[in-house]
């Protein structure tokens, strides 16, 4: 198992996650790329735990990942099925397992500040805070066309994975709002969203 691991964390990382995974009992799936989340935890029915984590996501990504889930089961067994998945018992709990990987053997020295800053009150994705995300994304193996929709200026237009394109219009609470070009219908997009740039 370690050495699955090392293929997916940072190495000073790889001992500490195998020890939390182990202590937990947690059956890890790395799983092929989800558009819609990085990772997510299940009870099964036969009570044992099960953590999915993308295998297309950088050592980082992974870590934060993996540890964002392991949260949630440490969460709901200290503190029962009842609390809010990502309320005040999950975000201490979130903090608490992620300080010991805060430091300087494990990630990079510039994210180090953007980290500590997170985790003062950790949101339920990582890809929430512009520019954690932003500085995350550097690290991507895969050299993507893509941008976050945050990125893209006002009044360009985008394409997502369906090939349906899109004017990027306002900003509406923590949402983007943005118009389908073929139908005029408004939607609502996730600040962290990728998508394709349209350049004329």
């Amino acid at each position: 198992m370690q050495e699955i691991l090392l293929k997916y964390l940072p190495e000073h990382a790889v001992h500490p996650c195998f020890e939390l995974i182990k202590a937990n009992h947690v059956h890890l799936k790395i799983v092929n790329e989800r558009q819609t989340r990085h990772g997510d935890y299940r009870r099964r029915p036969d009570g044992s735990h099960q953590i999915t984590v993308n295998a297309s996501l950088n050592k980082y990504r992974f870590l934060i990942t993996l540890i964002h889930e392991i949260a949630h089961l440490v969460a709901f067994e200290k503190y029962g099925r009842t609390i809010l998945p990502h309320g005040a018992e999950w975000k201490y709990t979130f903090q608490r397992l992620m300080i010991p990987f805060i430091r300087p053997e494990i990630f990079p020295h510039n994210l180090l500040p953007l980290l500590a800053r997170h985790f003062k009150n950790p949101k339920a994705s990582s890809d929430t805070d512009a520019t954690l995300a932003l500085a995350l994304k550097q690290f991507d193996e895969r050299n993507t066309e893509k941008n976050y929709i945050f990125e893209i200026p006002y009044g360009s237009q985008f394409r997502i994975d369906n090939g349906k394109v899109f004017k990027k219009i306002a900003l509406r609470v923590k949402r983007y709002e943005c118009i389908e070009v073929l139908t005029g219908r408004v939607f609502l997009f996730q600040p962290n969203a990728e998508v394709e740039l349209i350049t004329n």
